[in-house]
């Protein structure tokens, strides 16, 4: 069996032309627009490089993109101070503060200073708290983890009743996309570094979301034949051969688990490219609950 390639690339940019034609509707009727405000501390190279894409996308997507760059000494009351500008901004209908930020900086505090309603990195305690419970519906829901959910709804890939394995429990992917599986009626197990035996967990499952940070833990032998894999990690591996000397690979074995699975996700190709495109419509949809119907 050779599993169907689950083409990130592709649905990125479907949501993307969505998000595109949505905002262009919402400037004819209401003459205005989404405004994503992005907050960068550092100089870190990766983290300027993530900011200009998400720029860019804007850009591309009629968003107005508002910016602020502090030093890497910048203290959190200086930060705080610009979260509490653009939380004040009416133009502004979404906040990303970029992570990591400086060790000097406490994270929790930073982002719990976002207004819930501009959250739209879906980490604010109010909205994980309403992901959490039935019959609650969170304001933003965090891009990664919604991403992955796109990816299996878009492709056709059932998940109410099916059983479901993530591997990786972090705030940030693992334990959000946990419960967006539950709250699609998936039956949700959680693997984890002190989970003994979690290939037989695996094997399980229907569907195995990997967020684990691991390079290449999930075998193709801990899958069961024709499950979906969705595969969020992007590590980079050592080969000669390549320019850089080294290529992107994710949690997954990518060889073995193509020949198992029924569906996969690449890296890269996979993931990657659905989190801005989330990003872009979370802002759209936060601007339309704030200029109403």
């Amino acid at each position: 069996m050779a599993a169907e390639i689950i083409d990130g690339k592709a649905i990125a940019q479907a949501v993307r032309d969505e998000v595109r034609d949505k905002v262009t509707a919402m400037r004819a009727k209401t003459g205005k627009a989404p405004g994503l405000a992005v907050v960068l501390v550092g100089e870190r190279k990766d983290s300027q490089t993530y900011v200009r894409s998400k720029k860019k996308a804007c850009e591309e997507a009629g968003i107005e993109s508002f910016g602020t760059d502090l030093p890497e000494d910048a203290t959190e009351e200086e930060v705080l101070a610009v979260v509490a500008a653009y939380n004040a901004d009416p133009n502004v209908h979404g906040i990303l503060v970029q992570l990591p930020m400086p060790k000097h900086i406490n994270e929790e505090r930073v982002l719990g200073a976002i207004d819930y309603e501009k959250d739209v990195d879906g980490f604010h305690p109010l909205n994980i708290g309403r992901l959490s419970q039935r019959g609650r519906e969170p304001l933003f829901v965090p891009c990664t983890p919604r991403g992955c959910i796109e990816l299996l709804e878009r492709t056709g890939i059932p998940i109410a009743g099916k059983e479901a394995v993530v591997v990786g429990r972090s705030n940030v992917v693992g334990t959000p996309a946990a419960l967006l599986l539950q709250r699609r009626d998936a039956t949700v197990t959680i693997v984890h570094s002190r989970t003994p035996n979690p290939e037989e967990i695996c094997r399980r499952a229907d569907i195995v979301i990997a967020a684990c940070g691991q390079m290449e833990m999930v075998k193709g032998s801990w899958l069961k034949p024709g499950c979906a894999v969705i595969d969020v990690g992007i590590n980079a591996k050592d080969d000669p051969s390549k320019k850089r000397g080294y290529r992107l690979v994710g949690d997954v074995e990518y060889d073995s688990a193509a020949e198992v699975a029924g569906h996969i996700t690449p890296v890269p190709g996979g993931v990657g490219p659905m989190t801005i495109a989330i990003l872009l419509q979370n802002t759209l949809e936060g601007a339309e609950r704030a200029f109403g119907p």
